[in-house]
């Protein structure tokens, strides 16, 4: 509703607005707490190529149009070891056991579609990335992707990487070549301990180029 808002308002100053929908997480739609799907962290890699198709001089007809080709080459799912606590209310949107894990959580604190009991690295990743290779058309010349792996907000660095790694060895072992990959914060939920994966099928060799080109910012 503020989005739709915020366009109305910029149209009337006679602003030209073209509308994108980000809905990459494959975890849940239409549940409780959505109407379709959810827009996580596949987000970031939207902003990066649109952001470089912005620098190169394309109209808004031509970024729109790039656009929605783009989010429907980008999934995301998640994992949660603990909820976010929104500051006004308190309390974590939802509570986990010190031995517990919940899958498909959102990034505004919504639960996800499973919980169970804490397990290793590799097999969160080896969830996450069945569930995101089964959510592809992946035809045998569709070797080309990129990965973000995004923190949560109370994630160590290094316990990224180390789910990094698993993901890169289960998805060469399924013949997915990563030929991009970024590890960080990028889209966090304040105080939530948790981590999410985001594949990106890169049919265009000029979306490679833009996720590579150098920005000056203080989050990428």
């Amino acid at each position: 509703m503020n989005f739709e808002m915020a366009q109305d308002m910029a149209e009337m100053e006679g602003i030209q607005v073209a509308s994108i929908v980000v809905d990459d997480d494959i975890a849940v739609e239409d549940s409780l707490y959505t109407q379709g799907r959810r827009g996580v962290a596949g987000t970031i890699l939207v902003h990066k190529i649109l952001g470089d198709a912005v620098r190169k001089g394309k109209s808004l007809k031509e970024i729109k149009a790039l656009a929605d080709e783009l989010v429907k080459n980008i999934h995301t799912v998640g994992l949660a070891l603990s909820g976010a606590t929104v500051p006004e209310v308190g309390k974590p949107g939802f509570t986990l056991a010190d031995d517990e894990i919940e899958f498909g959580i959102g990034i505004h604190g919504e639960p996800g579609y499973r919980r169970e009991k804490m397990q290793n690295s590799k097999d969160l990743a080896k969830e996450l990335i069945e569930k995101l290779v089964r959510s592809f058309t992946i035809q045998s010349d569709d070797n080309n992707f990129g990965i973000l792996i995004n923190g949560m907000g109370a994630t160590p660095l290094m316990e990224q990487y180390i789910f990094a790694n698993d993901v890169k060895d289960l998805l060469q072992q399924q013949g997915i070549k990563v030929v991009y990959k970024k590890v960080g914060n990028y889209m966090t939920s304040i105080d939530m301990a948790g981590i999410s994966l985001t594949l990106i099928k890169l049919k265009n060799s000029n979306w490679l180029e833009a996720l590579n080109s150098p920005v000056e910012t203080p989050a990428w």
